[in-house]
């Protein structure tokens, strides 16, 4: 099973044992727990006192009730109106260099700081990253709670390890006396799987906590530190290449200018914005310290739009795009003008000889897909599942670039295909155009449509 260290197992099929998993691990060290040492005599210093029982149980519901939110509040939808829409794509009204990215698969135009989840099938606003933990996205509505269900489960696991600790510490402590004087064999089989159990859960949650920490204190969400890093990466390659023939003709790295993460306000504007009030004896509330909620398009605000610090040359250049991406496709492309090299006519693809290999490359495609579904439908229920969908993400060939940890967007829930175009922006490239080249044909579809209905009205 493929597991990330932030993010939890990303092995595709299993996503509905997730959070079956989590009631079962919540339960076995919360409640077996007890029921051990409650009715086990030999396990000194005996059963567990009233103020003991009282403060495990409390935290157990803290915990309990803040798991519940972190996986039932709705991670925020976004409803455009085509008024609004056609406003808000006016090109008159952009800012110089603002990237603007267009969803293919909600077929709009996405707000800063929003992604497309493959899993939730939308786009999320300020989408930290999807926990199948919680089958829940991390999003600018689910933050508060998902930051409180971490806190009180560190809490809760770290008052049962000094419970565990006291136990345990007696048993070390008589190791030399005859067995049939300690604790039974079914204790010390419990106890010890207890330990490994709390252990093993303190340890992966502690870092999920101090991660989402530091989140919250910069104002930076798992996938715009990711943005961040590939951002950092291209511009030390940018300084460390010495060969031009790494860039395409018609692109000066010297152009590319370092863009800083703009949502850094403050600590305590940054944690007061993610936990929608700036009233701090709310934060960590369990029952009625809220969060904020996605503002209505029409009255703009939270979701929409986002206050930035100022330390770039205009606002709305975040996330930066992908200059790599783009230089692969242009010098990989068959009409690449290379240094020697007559460049290709427009009609050069059109030949017989290409459309027959293009051809027969993607027949032999089709055949080894076939084949590999042939393998798979002798094999039914979770495997063939996962299989499958292994394999799937095997054929798209988009591996795009990943950081230190070996992580991609797809790792976070980020529905790659969603994430490929920049639109209706003038390229840090240079000056843009001001036609339509880049904008998506579905979008140009829906904009004629619009004013089509418009020319009706009227």
């Amino acid at each position: 099973m493929i597991t990330h260290p932030l993010a939890g197992p990303q092995t595709p099929g299993l996503h509905l044992l997730y959070v079956p998993s989590v009631v079962a691990l919540i339960t076995f060290q919360g409640y077996f727990s007890q029921y051990l040492f409650n009715t086990s005599p030999d396990l000194r210093p005996g059963p567990l006192t009233f103020r003991e029982n009282v403060t495990f149980n409390a935290l157990l519901l803290c915990l309990w009730w803040t798991y519940y939110k972190a996986c039932t509040v709705d991670p925020g939808r976004f409803v455009f109106s085509p008024s609004s829409d056609k406003k808000e794509e006016d090109k008159d009204d952009q800012k110089p260099n603002q990237n603007k990215r267009f969803c293919k698969k909600c077929q709009a135009f996405k707000p800063p700081r929003a992604h497309h989840c493959r899993h939730c099938a939308r786009c999320i606003p300020r989408m930290d990253h999807h926990c199948p933990w919680t089958n829940n996205c991390v999003s600018l509505t689910t933050f508060p709670y998902f930051l409180r269900f971490l806190l009180y489960t560190n809490i809760a696991l770290v008052y049962l390890s000094s419970l565990l600790y006291t136990r345990i510490s007696v048993i070390w402590s008589d190791r030399h006396l005859p067995s049939y004087l300690g604790p039974s064999l079914f204790s010390l089989i419990s106890i010890t799987l207890l330990c490994l159990a709390n252990f093993g859960t303190f340890f992966a949650l502690f870092i999920l906590l101090v991660t989402t920490l530091k989140s919250w204190v910069m104002n930076i969400t798992l996938i715009e530190m990711w943005e961040l890093d590939r951002h950092n990466a291209l511009i030390s390659k940018i300084s460390s290449s010495s060969s031009n023939d790494y860039w395409t003709d018609d692109f000066d790295p010297a152009s590319l200018s370092r863009i800083e993460f703009p949502y850094d306000l403050g600590f305590f504007s940054n944690m007061s914005q993610a936990m929608g009030t700036a009233n701090f004896l709310r934060w960590f509330l369990p029952v009625g310290g809220g969060g904020p909620k996605l503002a209505d398009q029409k009255k703009g605000g939270l979701g929409w739009e986002y206050e930035e610090n100022g330390f770039n040359d205009w606002e709305g250049m975040w996330p930066p795009p992908d200059m790599e991406k783009e230089r692969r496709a242009k010098q990989g492309g068959w009409a690449y003008k290379k240094q020697g090299q007559q460049e290709m006519p427009d009609d050069y693809y059109y030949g017989g000889e290409d459309i027959k290999a293009a051809f027969e490359r993607r027949q032999q495609e089709d055949f080894a897909r076939r084949r590999r579904i042939q393998q798979l439908q002798g094999q039914s229920g979770v495997i063939g599942e996962l299989e499958e969908d292994e394999d799937e993400r095997e054929w798209t060939g988009k591996t795009g670039w990943k950081n230190s940890d070996g992580d991609r967007l797809w790792d976070y829930g980020v529905d790659e295909d969603a994430e490929d175009d920049y639109v209706a922006r003038e390229s840090v490239l240079g000056d843009g155009d001001d036609d339509d080249d880049d904008v998506p044909l579905a979008e140009l579809i829906r904009r004629r449509k619009v004013l089509a209905k418009q020319e009706d009205d009227t």
